[in-house]
């Protein structure tokens, strides 16, 4: 069963143990005792399996995102107070096919790490529209319960002259966080599957630190071409790697977003509905943030501009596999990413 919200997550189990090594324990308690967590992660021992692991990731990425979205903390603050837990169903980032300096282009500066803690691509979604592919990461061992990745990378070939020049500048400037004890960790866990606590806290911290911003702060002139361009490259400008959403599982996304409109708060007006009717999604409309810019003098100036935010999905049953749904949808994806455009 689940943790009570007004319980402590157990400082003796393998996962909160790892959780509170590498983010501290306030904050990995608040996680897992919001989080619904399959009874197949637990265990005491000193080593670390590949499943937990990736959830002591998915932990860690919520709690973070908590942090820096007030809204999505206000809803989390809520289902605590009724007593309830989550189904974390899906996190999602945005990254560069383009020059991105000491990191690897594209869906694969996530993927070259997400391979060893059992992730694999389990679907391929065109998002045309927004000049994007997006990429579904599942966990092999528990593909229901821990949460997939959904992973977008912006082509940049098919943008403006402009606009791929201002990419060119803004995320040429990347650095790699993985270093050599870093990869050392994940290899070992690659071919093994599990490892030692020691080993598992150093490849968790190293791929913790690639969720954040890699490049350098945007010129303010690179932004201004971007943001007509591509809403999603300027949101990346500013944001880089960072979680850009994560996503209740909900069983009535329709009847939640009305409830929550009811209370104020700022939903995306209609909820998404995926090609095979049995994907549904909505969201909170981002947060904004107050993020650094270079003038032309060298300076620095902030704006406020869109962070990241928090979705809602219901997922049906497959009648053909008698399973849940979780594949995604390309129109879902698109309507969904609105949600971090500038008005």
């Amino acid at each position: 069963m689940p943790s009570s919200p007004q319980t402590l997550a157990n400082p003796d189990q393998t996962l909160p143990r790892l959780l509170a090594a590498a983010i501290g324990e306030s904050k990995a308690n608040l996680a897992l005792t919001t989080l619904t967590l399959d009874p197949a992660l637990a265990g005491s021992g000193d080593m670390v399996s590949r499943a937990q692991l990736a959830m002591a990731l998915n932990a860690a990425l919520f709690a973070d995102l908590l942090d820096r979205v007030p809204t999505a903390q206000r809803y989390i603050d809520a289902v605590r107070g009724a007593g309830e837990t989550i189904v974390f169903d899906h996190g999602a980032l945005r990254t560069i096919d383009g020059e991105t300096g000491e990191l690897p282009r594209g869906h694969m500066a996530f993927g070259r790490f997400l391979a060893p803690l059992g992730y694999e691509v389990v679907g391929l979604y065109p998002l045309p529209k927004l000049k994007m592919t997006g990429r579904a990461y599942a966990q092999r061992d528990l593909p229901e319960t821990i949460p997939q990745f959904f992973v977008s990378e912006l082509h940049v070939d098919q943008l403006a002259e402009a606009a791929q020049g201002a990419c060119a500048n803004v995320f040429g400037t990347s650095r790699d966080p993985l270093g050599e004890a870093e990869w050392a960790a994940l290899d070992t866990l690659a071919s093994d599957g599990t490892v030692d606590f020691a080993t598992a806290l150093t490849a968790l911290k190293g791929v913790i630190a690639c969720f954040e911003r890699q490049h350098q702060p945007p010129a303010l002139a690179d932004y201004e071409v971007l943001l007509p361009e591509t809403g999603e490259g300027a949101w990346i400008a500013t944001e880089g790697n960072a979680f850009n959403h994560a996503t209740t599982r909900t069983a009535d996304v329709m009847a939640l977003s009305d409830r929550l409109k009811a209370e104020g708060y700022p939903m995306k007006a209609a909820v998404e509905v995926s090609k095979n009717g049995r994907v549904r999604q909505t969201a909170i409309i981002a947060d904004k943030v107050a993020r650094p810019f270079l003038e032309a003098d060298g300076s620095a100036v902030e704006l406020d501009v869109p962070g990241s935010f928090y979705e809602f999905i219901t997922r049906d049953i497959d009648p053909e596999t008698g399973k849940l749904d979780l594949t995604f949808d390309s129109g879902n994806a698109t309507g969904i990413f609105a949600v971090t455009r500038s008005a």
